[in-house]
């Protein structure tokens, strides 16, 4: 426990400076803890290997297994791998960040959230946002490593621009889900009971979304609950710049059961969702920080 306390002496010795700048304690505050959360990552690399390793296990794997489907399922000439690279990026983005609470969770079972919660912090608010710097970092990480094996599969490489663009759809993904586990770790009573909600969100969210198959593949009702899946609205416009040349803000990426969506409404979407999620969380983080 001792070699995970240490990150925090600058923080402490900035309050006892007192520099008087109260973001700039923020960031000071937010970079040693989030420094603290890479060292744990470089101590058992295991992780991050796997989060790279596995999405990309789905990537030949589901490519392999729908190698066959039946022509026009996806649309003329267009291969699976092409189509299934979205799905990867998003639901591989969307599991680290339904993990992020995991080691808020345990540094409250272990007695280091104790710690934080008296030391003289500009804000409490620095307690958890180096998990969120941490999960968009490791998501971005993935996702350029999903996207250039995809590319060496047989699913192209985005412009400059689409690239941009998908990583700006990653990061409001995973800014939101990341921001929910965050406040489930502070609601729930422990790590089991987090563990079970993963469980039982994760893969009916991923078979729930547009990640595998089409939404013109799937039955009536849950075409309905796709359309309301926030994965769809991260995967379609993602989708459409692998499987377009050019897009632009207007053009139309989702069609749901009642109307059209384009790329911009979706980006809109999601950021909505951020929103809702963080006024959610809003009144358990002021519980637990009072």
């Amino acid at each position: 426990m001792s070699d995970s306390v240490s990150p925090l002496s600058p923080v402490v010795d900035s309050k006892q400076k007192e520099l008087g700048n109260p973001f700039a304690e923020f960031i000071q505050e937010t970079t040693a803890l989030t420094k603290r959360l890479f060292i744990q990552l470089q101590r058992r690399p295991s992780t991050l290997v796997a989060g790279i390793v596995q999405p990309l296990m789905w990537l030949i794997l589901f490519g392999a297994l729908f190698q066959y489907a039946p022509e026009g399922l996806l649309g003329e000439g267009i291969a699976y791998e092409k189509f299934l690279a979205p799905g990867v990026i998003v639901f591989t983005a969307f599991s680290g960040a339904l993990n992020a609470g995991l080691p808020v969770m345990f540094d409250r079972e272990f007695g280091f959230m104790n710690r934080l919660l008296v030391a003289p912090l500009s804000t409490r608010f620095s307690i958890v946002a180096p998990s969120t710097v941490y999960i968009i970092s490791l998501s971005l990480l993935q996702t350029a490593a999903i996207v250039g094996v995809s590319a060496l599969l047989g699913a192209g490489l985005p412009s400059l621009a689409g690239l941009g663009a998908i990583a700006l759809i990653v990061f409001l993904i995973v800014a939101g889900v990341t921001a929910l586990s965050l406040g489930l770790a502070f609601a729930l009573p422990g790590h089991v009971e987090l563990i079970a909600v993963i469980f039982v969100t994760n893969l009916p969210l991923l078979f729930a979304s547009t990640a595998l198959a089409p939404l013109n593949f799937m039955a009536d009702w849950l075409k309905v609950v796709a359309s309301l899946n926030p994965l769809t609205y991260a995967i379609e416009p993602i989708r459409y710049i692998y499987l377009n040349g050019s897009w632009h803000l207007g053009s139309v990426v989702l069609e749901t059961p009642w109307f059209n969506l384009p790329f911009g409404i979706t980006l809109l979407a999601l950021l909505a969702f951020d929103v809702v999620i963080l006024l959610l969380i809003q009144p358990i983080l002021r519980r637990r920080f009072a």
